[in-house]
């Protein structure tokens, strides 16, 4: 398969995945958390997918790869973010 567009990248798709999760499990959040951590959490999953799109619009290999790194550090951030929610009671496992 050749690749014709970021959305072609397994990467890319496994996170938008975790985006489209992340926007059905904050709706269940409390009204206190609205500007809180489901701003946060919706930010830094959203980055995952954006870096990825970013990176792969620049023309030096060298940047691609570092907005990369910085997705990748979105999703940890989206990670610690889940742990909270799941920490406060906002989630179960079975979310």
């Amino acid at each position: 398969m050749s690749i014709r567009t970021f959305e072609d990248f397994e990467v890319w798709k496994k996170g938008r995945e975790v985006r489209l999760f992340v926007q059905k499990v904050v709706k269940n959040f409390p009204p206190e958390e609205k500007y809180a951590l489901a701003i946060q959490i919706r930010k830094s999953s959203r980055s995952i997918t954006n870096n990825i799109a970013e990176g792969y619009g620049r023309f030096f290999y060298q940047e691609n790869i570092q907005f990369c790194r910085i997705s990748r550090g979105s999703l940890s951030e989206s990670l610690d973010h889940m742990i909270v929610a799941f920490d406060e009671g906002y989630i179960s496992e079975s979310n």
